[in-house]
């Protein structure tokens, strides 16, 4: 793919004053309400008191019903079964192709099955580009949304021990495939089922532009002396091109202008590795695809308490992916996306860890 170099600015890289409380009303196809949000950096931790239960979350199956029936009702959506999980679940992939010749965005979520919030928020995303509120904007752009890629381990339908994991509910959500692999390192040898159907039926059949991979990290991270809500970071491979990188950080100008202003955000610089069995590196180089990790803070569950967040955080988190995914829609359709000012990635604080790595 041919990409033009682009240096305008455009996205605001105002810093965050203070953190107001956000109470989010955010209805999701299971039944979960968003919960009211505490301001960023004061979000309840796990201490052993709070309330993690992963009962709320969106099942597989509701997740699939859900899929299934805004499918029926959305005349622009075409829902695709890519593969099936080690387990047999199938894999969907909900597409809104209105022109080819429009620029393409891939949004993934849950290449580890215990990060289910931005699946929460994404299936959110898929109803509203069925409705009024994303008028006009499938016109400029095709979108592509991947809301479950690791099934298995969201469901805890795996061959081996979650008995040390923290949270309450009908199932715990693990990291890991069902043969305990790490999809998100499987990009080079692309041995795991999911991670064959992603490259084979999606990054192999489209013509992608720009993708965002959406995780969860650890809830203690920091940068600015305050609690990130997360944290963002383009392709780190000495690999990459440097159209594929620059469009990669321009994407990233309009999540960062998009959050960093709301008052209830604060993003740092993730710290990630540059190995190319890692989607945000792997991905970027085999494709020329500029792609974008977005890490939200927290986790649905864990064996380590400094993973999971309690669930009171829940209504912003929902929220932070939704207004991420919203904005690089429009900001592709609309094209501002090609003047996005990078210079804030200048400035922006590396996160310091005080709690476990995720990506």
């Amino acid at each position: 793919m041919t990409r033009p170099s682009h240096s305008a600015p455009h996205a605001s890289t105002a810093r965050r004053i203070t953190a107001v409380a956000l109470a989010a009303g955010l209805t999701l196809g299971s039944g979960l309400a968003a919960q009211p949000a505490f301001a960023v950096g004061d979000g309840p931790n796990y201490g052993g008191n709070e309330t993690i239960n992963t009962s709320i979350l969106s099942t597989y199956d509701e997740l699939a019903a859900e899929l299934q029936k805004q499918d029926a009702k959305q005349s622009a959506m075409e829902l695709e079964v890519i593969g099936q999980t080690v387990k047999g679940r199938d894999i969907h992939l909900a597409k809104y192709i209105s022109d080819p010749e429009n620029p393409t965005i891939l949004y993934l979520t849950q290449q580890h099955g215990n990060e289910q919030l931005t699946t929460e928020g994404a299936l959110t995303f898929i109803k509203s580009l069925g409705s009024g509120k994303m008028k006009g904007v499938l016109d400029g752009v095709n979108i592509l949304v991947l809301p479950m890629l690791n099934a298995d381990g969201a469901m805890g339908d795996v061959d081996f021990s979650l008995e040390d994991y923290i949270a309450s509910g009908d199932r715990h959500l693990t990291r890991y495939n069902a043969n305990e692999v790490d999809l998100n390192r499987d990009h080079i040898t692309k041995i795991e089922p999911e991670t064959r159907a992603l490259h084979e039926n999606v990054l192999q059949a489209y013509d992608i532009d720009y993708m965002i991979d959406l995780h969860h990290q650890g809830s203690r991270s920091r940068a600015d002396g305050e609690l990130v809500s997360g944290s963002i970071l383009y392709p780190t491979t000495p690999n990459v091109d440097a159209a594929v990188l620059d469009g990669s950080q321009r994407l990233g100008s309009i999540v960062y202008g998009a959050i960093e202003p709301t008052g209830w955000g604060h993003l740092g610089k993730y710290v990630g590795g540059t190995g190319e069995n890692i989607g945000r590196n792997g991905i970027a180089v085999e494709y020329g695809i500029s792609t974008l990790l977005f890490e939200m803070r927290g986790m649905a569950d864990h064996e380590n308490p400094g993973s999971v967040l309690g669930q009171k955080s829940n209504g912003y988190l929902i929220k932070q992916t939704v207004t991420t995914l919203e904005a690089t829609a429009r900001a592709i359709a609309d094209g501002s996306v090609e003047t996005a000012d990078t210079t804030f990635w200048d400035t922006l604080t590396e996160q310091s860890w005080a709690g476990w790595p995720a990506e």
